[in-house]
């Protein structure tokens, strides 16, 4: 199973030659080259999704925006429509009340945060595993370590497949060997895959703040044979201000 995680940078028009209008056909061609099973996207804007939905014909794309009327981004997560079957989808907010939309914990940013997971069905394996994608708080330390903490007890404590292997992923927002990385300590089960990855976010490398943000965090009877990240670059344009990140897995 080809795996990916993919910042794919909020629309915001300030990218000049990277605004997104310019990366369309870079990314999709790069994913038409690829054909991964599953991709989670984080920092999708409505418009974006529609262009999801539109172009990426082979895939089914899952999410909602994270703002009380259900706009904004969207951490969403497209699959493959012939070898995965959708069994369960769910979205909550990152905050001490998940169920309300909008919701944020005490010190985050404006944004809300939110976590879209999905169990899926792999029909060509023959077997069931779950999904959690996740952009975490860019401002506050104390609101990423509590994101992070309520996504892994979630998908633990989930009785639907509780025991099926686990891929948690995302734009985490934080370098591996950061305090609020500390959670992971209490989740033993859980392996941090990426910890070695390198840079992920570049921001077209033009300022000094490369980082490694970009996260697969996996539980399970699943096994990450290879990890490469999409490094693609045409006469200074790129997939994104964030190196997608793609893991191929064999249960």
């Amino acid at each position: 199973m080809k795996f990916v995680t993919f910042n794919i940078r909020y629309d915001c028009g300030a990218d000049g030659e990277n605004n997104f209008c310019f990366r369309k056909p870079f990314i999709l061609q790069k994913i038409r080259e690829e054909q991964p099973d599953i991709i989670c996207f984080q920092e999708v804007l409505p418009h974006v999704a529609a262009w999801l939905k539109e172009n990426l014909t082979d895939y089914y794309v899952i999410g909602c925006g994270r703002s009380t009327k259900l706009r904004d981004e969207q951490s969403a997560i497209a699959y493959r429509k012939e070898r995965m079957n959708l069994m369960k989808m769910d979205t909550y907010w990152l905050s001490e009340t998940p169920d309300v939309p909008g919701s944020r914990y005490p010190g985050q940013s404006v944004c809300p945060r939110i976590c879209t997971e999905a169990v899926f069905e792999d029909l060509e394996a023959g077997k069931v595993f779950r999904v959690a994608n996740a952009h975490l708080d860019n401002a506050g330390e104390l609101a990423r370590r509590k994101g992070l903490e309520q996504i892994l007890e979630k998908v633990k404590s989930d009785t639907f497949f509780g025991g099926v292997p686990v891929i948690v992923t995302g734009d985490f927002n934080m370098e591996p060997d950061w305090k609020e990385m500390e959670v992971m300590k209490n989740h033993p089960d859980f392996t941090n895959i990426t910890e070695n990855i390198g840079v992920t976010y570049h921001g077209y490398w033009k300022g000094n703040d490369q980082t490694c943000i970009d996260f697969m965090i996996v539980r399970g009877d699943i096994r990450c044979e290879s990890l490469t990240k999409w490094t693609d670059e045409e006469n200074g344009l790129y997939l994104s201000d964030h190196y997608p990140v793609c893991g191929e897995f064999s249960f």
